[in-house]
């Protein structure tokens, strides 16, 4: 399979501050990619340079192969893009408005018509396609901005905080949306919001202070800080001096008669060492279980890397 997207070495400098830096990553599948990052964080830089908006300083993006500095119009044709701002013309009717913008994307005038219809049926307004736009509600609108976006079918949809401003029925429906289009094209997701990227994305890329600070699966992301603490049941629990003889226990928590949560240090064994320790005194130990980092953490830390 071909490479979809391709960044090299990208950097961009605005006056003399740089706004990133030696930033480059691939994709080569359908699915969804976030792009994570904190405010100001070099998001929005790198998604307007791979999206033709802003011109880089250094480094080169390929789309589908096609360079986009060397060709930047033929590149450009792969791509589909909604801001976070959704570029609207709230006089317009949808078909007007998806007509037109299917103009702008040079598809064929005798397909037009077929594209637009495909493109309403695939987001759910057809039933709006008279409307004008701006007696929409803010999902709707969102849908006909996604509707620009794929109209004319690119390998890769790019989308800058989608769910941005919807209330949580909408939210359900967009990210509905998104997962449907990722089945076809590779989404690249840009997003600060943490729940958004654990529910709808397979990989993560995260830019910090200009630079890539991680760049691997949702399921590593969550794994990025080894767990400290353990949950851990006992018929027979001992005193919190006891347990805090374990190698690696640092700290000791009673939730309730039978319950407590173990805190360790460094790259112990604890799990084994507690089951040791349990068989030895007979606390006849019912259940441990290791405590994943919430996503904060994670973020919190590469944000501090």
């Amino acid at each position: 399979m071909s490479t979809v997207l391709k960044v090299e070495n990208l950097s961009h400098r605005y006056s003399s501050a740089w706004a990133i830096r030696d930033i480059s990553f691939e994709i080569s599948k359908p699915g969804v990619i976030g792009l994570l990052g904190s405010n100001g964080a070099g998001k929005s830089t790198t998604m307007n340079i791979i999206c033709g908006v802003l011109n880089q300083t250094e480094g080169e993006v390929y789309i589908n192969g096609i360079n986009k500095r060397e060709q930047p119009r033929l590149a450009k044709k792969q791509i589909g893009f909604l801001p976070q701002t959704a570029p609207l013309y709230s006089d317009f009717t949808v078909q007007e408005y998806l007509t037109y913008t299917a103009d702008l994307r040079f598809i064929e005038s005798s397909m037009v018509k077929k594209s637009v219809s495909e493109a309403m049926e695939r987001t759910g307004i057809s039933h709006f396609s008279s409307r004008l736009i701006k007696n929409l509600s803010g999902g709707y609108k969102q849908r006909v901005g996604i509707a620009q976006a794929i109209i004319h079918k690119p390998r890769m949809v790019v989308l800058d905080e989608p769910t941005n401003g919807l209330d949580p029925n909408q939210i359900i429906e967009a990210r509905k949306l998104i997962k449907e289009i990722a089945q076809e094209h590779t989404v690249l997701l840009s997003s600060h919001v943490l729940s958004e990227i654990n529910l709808l994305c397979r990989d993560i890329i995260m830019i910090e202070g200009g630079r890539i600070v991680f760049s691997d699966s949702m399921e590593s992301f969550n794994n990025y800080i080894q767990p400290a603490s353990v949950l851990a049941k006992m018929n027979r629990p001992p005193a919190e001096t006891e347990l805090l003889k374990i190698a690696g226990v640092t700290k000791v928590q009673f939730l309730s008669e039978q319950h407590c949560r173990i805190w360790f240090s460094g790259n112990t064994a604890i799990t084994q060492n507690i089951i040791t320790a349990s068989v030895q005194h007979h606390w006849e130990l019912q259940e441990i279980n290791l405590e994943r980092s919430i996503l904060d953490d994670v973020f919190k830390q590469l944000s501090q890397s």
